[in-house]
């Protein structure tokens, strides 16, 4: 929805994994005296430090930071609710005489915290277990055309494999009796500041070696360590903050499913798909400047996203 031109606006730094985010909005927040708000769907849970790339207890000392370990990770949260405890945390911000910057790469959660979109409420256990049931049962198929009966326009939308997706639109519309994709379009809210959003990007060769090398300093740092450390605390393998890239492949060469090697190669490999699908979502939004992170030394990026944001301020 359109943003009056009175509204304050805030930095959004997004783009793939492993491109500096992290490094650069501690730069800016510092020196545009703000604190930062996280927007990564990961390194909201506890525990979960290594694997998800959180900032380091020094950039967390030098910046106060919101959203990072937030909820464990057997916890339920939501795009939804992110984006309205959000925007009361960028309130709160304000009122003590500081400035906003958002940074992350979980683009539903931008959407969620600058565009207004609202989750489509709790989950339900019995009614997700029953759905699986019946994709158990009849295949994913026919489950699939289920969906499309009662919401085409979300159908459309899911690919017949994804099951998760399938699962979830079924569940909201089985436990609220209203589609997903009208309670998508329904819940918009009213948005108290306009973001300017800077994007990150590399030529995809340059990318993919920061990613790899990325993989490897984790695995330096102890990720193993810190997959055997979560099983010890009684977290399931099978939470979704479990399956997510890294610990999925690391979980199943513990598990003996598969080797060393092959661990190494699933995490760098869906590392590298994980970060297409990224640019992907961020590409679509034509309100992104961006910025090629080869193009400038470390400090020169800071001046010039600086600029740029200090310049849209006169637009």
């Amino acid at each position: 929805m359109p943003i009056p031109e009175n509204k304050r606006k805030i930095p959004v730094i997004v783009g793939p994994t492993a491109i500096g985010k992290t490094s650069l909005s501690v730069a800016v927040a510092k020196a545009i005296n703000a604190e930062i708000i996280s927007a990564d769907s990961r390194q909201i849970f506890r525990y979960m430090d290594i694997c998800t790339a959180k900032p380091t207890l020094e950039e967390r000392g030098s910046i106060p930071h919101h959203f990072i370990d937030h909820i464990d990770p057997d916890q339920y949260y939501n795009a939804g609710q992110y984006g309205a405890d959000g925007r009361v945390v960028i309130e709160e911000i304000w009122a003590r005489n500081k400035e906003v910057v958002v940074v992350g790469g979980s683009g539903l959660y931008i959407r969620a915290l600058i565009d207004g979109f609202i989750g489509e409420g709790e989950k339900n256990e019995s009614v997700r277990l029953e759905i699986r049931e019946r994709i158990a049962r009849l295949g994913l198929e026919s489950v699939y055309h289920e969906l499309e009966i009662v919401d085409s326009a979300a159908a459309a939308k899911i690919h017949p494999n994804d099951a998760k997706r399938i699962e979830r639109a079924l569940e909201v519309f089985e436990l609220t009796g209203k589609r997903i994709s009208e309670k998508h379009a329904e819940q918009v809210v009213e948005i108290n500041f306009k973001p300017v959003i800077i994007g990150l990007t590399c030529e995809r060769e340059e990318l993919y070696r920061r990613i790899e090398a990325r993989v490897d300093d984790m695995i330096r740092r102890g990720v193993i360590e810190e997959t055997k450390q979560l099983i010890a605390k009684g977290y399931s393998p099978h939470l979704t903050s479990m399956e997510s890239l890294g610990y999925r492949e690391i979980i199943a060469h513990l598990e003996g499913e598969i080797s060393y090697e092959r661990m190494v190669e699933l995490f760098k490999q869906g590392s590298r798909n994980y970060a297409k699908r990224q640019l992907t979502w961020f590409r679509r939004d034509p309100r992104i400047r961006w910025f090629d992170v080869t193009k400038y030394t470390a400090v020169e990026l800071v001046d010039e996203v600086i600029l740029f944001f200090q310049a849209s301020e006169n637009h």
